[in-house]
């Protein structure tokens, strides 16, 4: 029985919002979790099942994969996460049709699309559709950094 709730506190832990956060923030995990996203387009390009199938749980194991890192970092993908979640804790929306939101909002169906002209092996539509999808997912990242990063300055003028 003792096992069963070390088992079902892990568990809980891994999937409590800040704990996921935190270990997100690594930014192992956001470098890796763009890398599978190009994985997974070659992988439906080339018809690679098992690495199709891996990827894709990579991805939605990822979050909790990486330990929380120790100390803040400039690298962008830590400052994404952070970004992200400070965001979202505001109760903004990652998608919408407000800006920077927009932009992720155009991304998934250009995303999309991507992925089926990847299936129908369309090399130049996946590699475009691919590309311009996450540029617009990092442009609305960039936006989210730089909204934080003016919001903390006048509130440290302010002080």
């Amino acid at each position: 029985m003792k096992v069963v709730n070390r088992v079902t506190d892990a568990f809980r832990n891994l999937t409590d919002k800040e704990t996921i956060w935190a270990r997100h923030s690594n930014p192992k995990s956001g470098w890796s979790r763009m890398a599978a996203g190009f994985v997974i387009v070659g992988a439906l390009y080339h018809r690679k099942w098992k690495v199709l199938g891996l990827a894709v749980l990579f991805m939605i194991l990822n979050p909790v994969l990486f330990r929380e890192p120790t100390e803040e970092s400039d690298d962008w993908m830590y400052k994404v996460v952070r970004a992200e979640e400070r965001w979202t804790n505001d109760g903004n929306p990652l998608i919408g049709l407000g800006y920077p939101q927009i932009l992720n909002t155009v991304s998934i169906p250009v995303g999309l699309y991507g992925l089926y002209a990847a299936y129908k092996q369309k090399p130049i539509s996946t590699t475009v559709c691919t590309l311009a999808s996450q540029g617009l997912n990092q442009w609305c990242m960039k936006e989210i950094i730089e909204y934080y990063e003016e919001v903390d300055s006048l509130a440290n003028q302010t002080l």
